[in-house]
């Protein structure tokens, strides 16, 4: 491919991410590799290069841009190096018109970017927001240890004990350590989220938003497989894909259980006040994670938030249905918005009196509200805000 023909590929990738953000579609990686799953002709660099316009264009635009190509000709304004690429050729872009709209830049959409300030996110912990992700690792210590494992490269030693940091593309996935499961990917903020949780040996403990298991993994782990373990979430699909990743990790423990939405308690009713600790990883707008899926800000509007926050009401009510009397629950969200931290956790300690917050002492992050907030300016970590409620004897 030209110089100019990947430009047009990504202005036509561009066009199908924003359909898909305003479809609520899928995301940006996916409907990459589909594409190029159509096109074998387009060979790694290109694919490479591509790829990486894409990312840069969704990156330079705040609002959702009116179509892709005004999405690149953002970045083209910031790139000198882009806009003479617009060149008519026979698989480039039509040449640059005058007055051609323009994408808008900023952060996000105007209403969302209030929000995070008004959740303190601003400035220099707003622009990080937009930067990139390395790659970390926890060390499963089911089969290894952090100062024992054999990598091929020994990656940066974290404030998790088990976690190891290596540049973004690091190609993890073909190193015998992963395919063995004596290393799990998983960002430095999720693992200092399951060390919250305070797992031990021989408890009862639930993850109740499982997903595919990152963190049910880590529990168990801290368990030494010890005790009893359940995963339960509401997406069959995300749910089977734990019991492989479990085999590879050696985590023999874990019990998967799928949830019918709204009729959770059918299925854990046998666990009613008798779990030592709940893990409430909810459902959120993922605000903290932008620098690995940066268009997930222009899927995010304010009755979607408002959906959210009322879910993780319900499931931090349910979840205290489920510990016992000396027990904990966790919430974590993967959002800086207080719509989705601070506040929810305020909501419900206020409407449970009983209960009451017992912060986790983490080596990392700042308090907010009655929890934690870890930032990818000042932790270099995914965001995350992180809280601990007990139950008094």
């Amino acid at each position: 491919m030209t110089p100019s023909a990947r430009v047009q590929a990504a202005i036509e990738l561009l066009d199908a991410v924003i359909a898909a953000a305003r479809g609520k579609g899928a995301p940006a990686d996916r409907l990459i590799s589909e594409y190029f799953r159509q096109r074998r002709y387009a060979g790694s660099k290109d694919r490479r290069a591509v790829r990486e316009l894409v990312y840069r264009a969704i990156r330079a635009c705040g609002p959702v841009p009116a179509s892709g190509r005004a999405a690149m000709l953002r970045l083209a304004a910031d790139d000198s190096a882009i806009a003479p690429l617009f060149d008519g050729s026979q698989h480039g872009p039509a040449p640059i018109a005058e007055c051609e709209s323009v994408a808008g830049g900023g952060l996000a959409p105007e209403w969302l970017e209030a929000a995070l300030a008004q959740s303190g996110i601003a400035g220099d912990e707003a622009e990080a927001l937009l930067g990139r992700a390395p790659l970390d690792l926890r060390v499963n210590t089911l089969k290894a240890a952090r100062d024992t494992v054999a990598l091929p490269e020994p990656g940066e030693q974290l404030a998790a004990p088990h976690a190891l940091r290596f540049p973004s593309g690091t190609s993890v996935d073909q190193w015998p350590a992963y395919r063995e499961g004596l290393v799990e990917i998983q960002d430095h903020g999720s693992q200092l989220a399951c060390m919250s949780v305070g797992a031990q040996p021989g408890e009862t403990v639930i993850d109740l938003c499982a997903g595919a298991g990152g963190k049910t993994l880590a529990l168990a782990a801290a368990m030494n497989n010890r005790g009893t373990l359940i995963a339960s979430d509401t997406d069959r699909a995300r749910l089977s894909n734990l019991r492989p990743r479990a085999a590879r990790a050696g985590a023999g423990m874990i019990e998967s259980l799928l949830l019918d939405p709204g009729r959770e308690m059918d299925v854990l009713g046998a666990f009613a006040g008798k779990a030592d600790a709940v893990l409430i990883d909810a459902p959120c707008s993922g605000t903290g994670t932008w620098r690995r899926n940066p268009e997930a800000r222009w899927r995010l509007d304010p009755k979607e938030l408002a959906r959210l926050t009322d879910t993780q009401d319900r499931l931090l009510d349910l979840a205290a249905r489920l510990v016992r009397p000396g027990g904990r629950l966790v919430y974590v969200t993967c959002s800086l918005l207080d719509a989705e931290g601070a506040d929810r956790i305020a909501r419900f300690l206020t409407d449970h009196p009983a209960w009451r917050a017992d912060p986790s002492a983490l080596p990392l992050g700042v308090a907010r509200g009655n929890g934690m907030r870890l930032t990818p300016f000042h932790d270099a970590t995914d965001g995350f805000f992180i809280a601990r409620a007990g139950l008094p004897c």
